[in-house]
């Protein structure tokens, strides 16, 4: 699932590892997602949307 999470959160000049600590998962996760490697659960989709201040919809691009 393709998403917009790189872009967001270099935007709001977080670093992976930053983003990961504030969603309680690794870094490795965070990459793993923004290279549409892993879809993230839905309780971690909310988690990203919500430091990330957007919503779910708008974070991720249906294909």
């Amino acid at each position: 699932m393709k998403n917009n999470i790189k872009e967001l959160r270099t935007n709001k000049k977080l670093s992976q590892q930053k983003l990961a600590d504030l969603c309680n998962v690794t870094r490795q996760t965070v990459n793993a997602i923004e290279n549409d490697k892993y879809d993230p659960t839905l309780q971690l989709a909310f988690s990203l949307s919500k430091y990330l201040e957007t919503t779910v919809d708008e974070l991720f691009i249906s294909e």
